[in-house]
């Protein structure tokens, strides 16, 4: 350790192998927090590389825990999160409506970092019980169109860095990992980045990973569609600049998404997106966030025209009914 401390303070990178070397001796504990904290905080100062971060990735995955649905065409719906803005829950209402649709949806996520209601506590308050069980995985994949991963019951090596991130404070590359790990490898993904930099990184990484990807960004430093703002929208095929207009959207405000102060109230939100009783705000951005993932699942399908799929989703109440068998068969 003391020899890769010395390289990245001289402005040294790693390589993929190192940095998967690293994370494997992270899991067998032979590095101090302090450690683990300055070598987070010299990557983090300079800026991870695609190298560093998919050996970081590489280390996740050997030492975490694999589900097959490999069978499936499934979708991943995830920001990266940091963004600070403290939306209700866009990603994970989102998944509900592509899984209403007709998709497939192996949704990955944890509890909040910097918002009040992450998907893992969105979840649990409506009495979700996390589960590891391939058999109940896919079941629930089977019967609702989409399953979750709760984080901590796959990528176990997340806890051994966990003290060094709690005792720093400020993000670090683990902050970006997350939606990478996602333990079922699934085909496609839609992740959302807060800025362009991370924007270009993502891309690059995904490339190396060779799925089929959508990353998007809004230009006011959001992690997903906000429709406060334009957005940048890149995938295997093309890369967009869009307006809430092009979507056939109205602007929001971003006191329209805010997720509010307690888990409560980012439930009573999420609820009112799938019952039809929401503001016509929310659930625009719900339904551009979902139309994004459908033309990600579907290429044949434009973000326009998927936008009229998300909706009927919604009207329709398939989505509901979805999260209504996910819950019976997740409680």
């Amino acid at each position: 350790m003391k020899s890769i401390l010395s390289r990245l303070i001289a402005g040294e990178t790693l390589s993929r192998e190192e940095t998967r070397t690293l994370m494997l001796n992270i899991t067998r504990e032979q590095y101090t927090d302090i450690q683990i904290a300055a070598l987070l905080t010299a990557i983090q100062m300079r800026g991870a590389t695609v190298d560093e971060l998919l050996g970081f990735r590489d280390g996740l995955l050997e030492t975490g825990k694999y589900i097959d649905l490999s069978d499936y065409n499934t979708l991943d719906i995830v920001g990266t999160g940091g963004d600070q803005k403290n939306t209700f829950n866009i990603s994970t209402c989102s998944a509900f409506v592509i899984a209403g649709a007709g998709y497939k949806v192996t949704k990955h996520g944890n509890g909040a970092s910097t918002s009040v209601s992450g998907a893992s506590n969105v979840l649990e308050a409506h009495g979700v019980r996390f589960t590891a069980d391939p058999d109940k995985l896919r079941r629930s994949l089977d019967e609702a169109g989409i399953c979750y991963f709760h984080a901590p019951l796959f990528a176990y090596g997340m806890k051994f860095v966990g003290p060094a991130r709690k005792a720093l404070g400020v993000p670090t590359c683990f902050n970006l990992l997350g939606p990478l790990v996602n333990p079922c490898h699934p085909k496609n993904s839609l992740h959302g980045t807060a800025d362009q930099s991370q924007l270009r990184l993502y891309t690059n990484i995904h490339q190396r990973i060779g799925d089929n990807f959508g990353i998007i960004t809004s230009y006011d430093g959001y992690d997903e569609i906000s429709l406060t703002s334009g957005f940048k929208f890149v995938t295997n095929h093309f890369e967009k600049v869009f307006t809430p207009k092009d979507l056939g959207l109205n602007y929001v405000e971003p006191s329209d998404i805010y997720g509010g102060t307690t888990i409560e109230e980012a439930c009573a939100i999420f609820d009112s997106v799938l019952q039809g009783t929401s503001t016509p705000a929310q659930k625009s951005v719900i339904m551009a966030n979902a139309a994004c993932g459908i033309s990600v699942l579907d290429r044949n399908l434009s973000v326009e025209d998927s936008i009229a799929i998300a909706r009927e989703s919604l009207d329709s109440g398939r989505a509901l009914t979805a999260f209504k068998k996910f819950l019976e068969l997740n409680s």
